[in-house]
């Protein structure tokens, strides 16, 4: 990497909550996929955590945008300014002139080929050279360390912001799939829903997400590892006088009872279109969970009573896409499921 490097590679999990960037095989860049602009002039003035922190909290000249929704560009515009102000971080030392990038990005396998356009566009847009594309749970699967090209079935549920991507993968491929936007963003809805319906409070984005961290939970009885009650402070919906309401989990995971159905439902609905033999492996090695959605409290144990297959965690859910992505980078010539 010196004065005349003139490829440099990158791998990125581009997500509707987080973006994360690796380069060499270390996760460089691990921010919120958040970026801040100037309504007059639209410069860039912030992206990442300092935008988030900006975020519903901004007077009329400046606007934060999250440009992904449901796992798929909203405003590619704000998209290519946030991809161009991510990559810039990785960048920092000084090259005579900006290397050409080569880059692998994990998108949603339900994507319309409009979709997987927009992203390429917006990555060459950002300097990308190369640009390859990678389905996310093909990558969950990858970064979980299962083996994708081998003659065995594995079954990805991988629960994100925007999307969730549901696959049962054989010989580095997708048998079946099924994508739905039920994932984090809903389950936070649901809970501003709850708050207002129930407690008559108001709550903002950012708060319902503090909520979801805290008290989430996907089962009423959790048993000894069950979080303490969160103090939730906002305005009164009817008199704007503040409140202070204590939240339980056992509330939060009734709230949350629809969506996690909805995500039940389609999981059921992948394996229903799953080939016997690939069944019996499923039901063998277990169905591995990733994305931030898989940190809900006792979502796995609610799976395997409900699906009778247990459900496994991976190790490192938040991260399990852009590890995925940053394997393939390392393997382009060789993996044939990588489009171009």
């Amino acid at each position: 990497m010196g004065l005349f490097s003139f490829t440099q590679e990158i791998a990125m999990d581009l997500g509707t909550a987080n973006t994360i960037i690796i380069t060499n095989g270390k996760i460089v860049v691990d921010e919120p996929s958040v970026v801040a602009l100037d309504r007059r002039t639209d410069k860039m003035i912030a992206v990442g955590e300092k935008a988030k922190l900006m975020h519903e909290k901004t007077h009329e000249n400046i606007r934060t945008i999250r440009p992904l929704r449901d796992g798929v560009i909203a405003d590619f515009y704000a998209c290519e300014q946030m991809m161009r102000g991510l990559i810039k971080r990785v960048n920092t030392r000084n090259h005579l002139f900006s290397p050409s990038l080569r880059m692998v990005i994990g998108v949603p396998s339900g994507s319309t080929e409009v979709e997987l356009r927009a992203v390429r566009d917006s990555a060459e847009h950002a300097g990308g050279r190369d640009v390859y594309l990678i389905f996310e749970p093909m990558a969950a699967a990858i970064g979980i360390g299962i083996d994708v090209e081998a003659p065995e079935g594995n079954m990805i549920v991988d629960i994100g912001g925007g999307s969730t991507e549901i696959a049962v993968i054989s010989l580095g491929g997708i048998v079946s799939n099924n994508s739905i936007r039920v994932a984090g963003d809903d389950l936070t809805a649901d809970i501003r829903e709850y708050m207002s319906r129930q407690h008559n409070v108001k709550v903002g984005e950012r708060m319902a997400e503090r909520i979801k961290i805290n008290v989430g939970a996907a089962l009423t009885e959790l048993g000894e590892g069950a979080p303490e009650d969160y103090i939730v402070r906002g305005p009164n919906r009817i008199t704007a006088l503040p409140m202070e309401v204590p939240v339980c989990y056992q509330e939060v995971a009734h709230c949350l009872e629809k969506s996690i159905s909805k995500i039940e439902t389609a999981i059921l609905s992948a394996l229903e279109s799953t080939p016997p033999e690939l069944y019996a492996d499923i039901v063998h090695n277990g169905i591995y969970l990733s994305g931030g959605g898989a940190l809900l409290r006792g979502l796995d144990k609610r799976l395997t009573d409900k699906i009778n297959i247990p459900f496994h965690i991976a190790e490192d859910p938040l991260h399990a896409v852009a590890k995925g992505t940053g394997v393939a980078l390392k393997n382009v010539d060789r993996f044939s499921f990588l489009m171009r």
